[in-house]
């Protein structure tokens, strides 16, 4: 893999992040773009763990795209005070995303500001995503399409990216915004389309928030236990492209898997595969 680098600026003022980044569709990670927001003092692990530990929260493990009556389906629940001092003390694979604590808690709305370097933003629609070390994301670009702003707490996550026209490259599972393979140890003669991706790396650190351009596939490693807030955004085509993702995952993906079980996913790897050799060859 060809691997670049992702900038990190500071002091970006709305139109430079515009046309430097936004229209461009090239990521950058900003080291203040959260410099006003209570929550960066104030969200700490203790923080939650005191106020909102009583919460009963999903978690997933490593097995939850797996075929199978369980597919996309929690590990289990537990409360969120012990998740925390689980994910702050050791490591584990149990994760949490698409988290809306503000569904439970609407004050914390409060500890975050409104960015002035893009306008609509999702303010009422922030979403959290919390994991232990080691834990990891695998490759895959949002449902929803939307464009996402990533600010992290705390802790220290690896992130890689890779713009949509990679995508046959990247062994795309059809009918869903997935990859199966496994990006920290990707098997290059089993996989071999990833010698001649092309992308972005990059570690995000506290205080420090990604951007990332809409359908840009993301591949996330925590190389500590912490958490992190997403600020969304759309365009009428991503709406529109994010509905259409929406359906077809869950009408046609869900509803061959409960028909197919694991045959499912192996018709998925033969077609994912057959695209990337097409990739190869062009």
């Amino acid at each position: 893999m060809d691997l670049k680098p992702i900038e990190k600026r500071t002091g970006l003022t709305k139109e430079e992040f515009q046309e430097e980044y936004f229209k461009k569709d090239k990521p950058v990670i900003f080291t203040d773009f959260t410099k006003d927001w209570p929550a960066t003092e104030k969200w700490t692990f203790d923080y939650f763990r005191k106020n909102h530990g009583h919460l009963m929260v999903p978690v997933f493990d490593n097995d939850f795209r797996k075929a199978g009556n369980k597919y996309l389906a929690p590990a289990k629940e537990m409360k969120f005070g012990d998740y925390l001092t689980l994910i702050e003390n050791e490591p584990t694979e149990l994760r949490m995303f698409l988290f809306n604590i503000f569904k439970h808690v609407p004050e914390l709305v409060n500890d975050i500001r409104t960015p002035d370097v893009h306008d609509g933003f999702l303010m009422k629609f922030p979403m959290m995503f919390f994991g232990g070390q080691g834990s990891k994301v695998d490759l895959h670009y949002d449902l929803d399409c939307a464009t996402v702003f990533l600010s992290q707490f705390l802790t220290r996550k690896k992130v890689v990216l890779f713009e949509n026209d990679e995508r046959p490259k990247l062994y795309h599972h059809p009918f869903t915004v997935q990859s199966h393979v496994e990006l920290d140890r990707v098997d290059f003669n089993k996989h071999p389309a990833f010698k001649k991706a092309k992308g972005y790396e990059g570690v995000i650190d506290h205080g420090e928030t990604l951007f990332m351009p809409s359908l840009w596939w993301h591949y996330i490693y925590y190389l500590d236990g912490g958490f992190s807030l997403s600020l969304r955004s759309h365009t009428p085509f991503s709406k529109m492209r994010g509905g259409w993702n929406i359906s077809r995952h869950f009408v046609i993906d869900q509803g061959m898997n409960k028909v197919l079980g694991s045959r499912w996913t192996r018709i998925k790897d033969n077609l994912a595969a057959r695209s990337a050799k097409r990739a190869i060859e062009a």
